[in-house]
């Protein structure tokens, strides 16, 4: 029971990583616009994400624009796209194999079955957290680096948006869902093992029963068909012992 209640534990955990995984992939706010210098009286709010690139305005308005252009995107932008829908769709997956390894279900087969869906679940849940950890910690070491670049002009320095560290969170999540699973389903020798499953007979052996079959069948009617033998008859006759004469009888069949 405790190891049922650590895998629905895990898949809560998991269920949350992939939430916020999908989250942070749309979210605009990868980076914001740092609030020094002169952006303080202009009162104008930036924000980039992995698909569009937001403006607040002082005056209330927001507009955003969509980046078509994949090419023109530096390396860490592109990178960060590709790993973070990986990221979703191993943890997509992982949930649907998860769900078959849970031991408070009644679907996804037998015991083995069942361990062997919860390990492969946990193994692409730790790959889900992997690939969102990489990009979000790319990613934050670009915006830094900028930010504390000197020939950077400070209306162009950016910092951390709340989309990286959503990011972080849910890889966090992903992770410590992922290794439950693997754990839950690890030093369980002990526990019986299914019974093999009895198919059909095969049809050579079927074949071979059958023709066992017949020839008794034929060697019985052959057997109760035969007339029984004849009485034996016994016949018996003199014969002298030796040379001083006499007679003994001898039998013959």
């Amino acid at each position: 029971m405790a190891s049922a209640g650590l895998q629905i534990f895990a898949f809560i955990l998991s269920l949350m990583g992939i939430f916020g995984a999908t989250v942070a992939t749309l979210l605009p706010n990868w980076k914001v616009s740092a609030d020094m210098g002169a952006n303080i009286i202009t009162a104008i709010s930036q924000m980039q994400g992995l698909w569009m690139d937001c403006t607040w305005y002082s005056t209330g308005m927001f507009s955003c624009t969509l980046k078509y252009s994949v090419l023109s995107l530096p390396a860490y932008l592109q990178t960060a796209r590709t790993t973070m829908v990986l990221s979703c769709v191993l943890a997509a997956l992982g949930l649907c194999l998860a769900s078959l390894g849970l031991k408070c279900t009644r679907w996804g087969g037998g015991r083995r079955a069942k361990r062997r869906a919860a390990l492969a679940a946990g193994s692409c849940l730790v790959a889900a957290g992997l690939l969102c950890l990489v990009p979000a910690s790319w990613f934050i070491d670009e915006v830094i680096s900028s930010f504390l670049d000197s020939n950077v002009p400070e209306s162009s320095k950016f910092e951390p948006g709340g989309a990286v560290y959503v990011a972080f969170v849910s890889s966090g999540f992903l992770f410590l869902g992922g290794a439950i699973f693997c754990v839950s389903c690890s030093g369980k020798r002990r526990e019986p093992r299914d019974p093999p499953a009895i198919g059909p007979p095969d049809k050579l052996l079927h074949q071979q029963l059958q023709q066992q079959q017949r020839q008794l069948q034929q060697q019985l009617q052959q057997r109760l068909l035969l007339p029984p033998p004849p009485p034996q008859h016994q016949y018996c006759t003199l014969s002298p012992l030796d040379n001083r004469g006499g007679y003994s009888l001898q039998d013959y069949v």
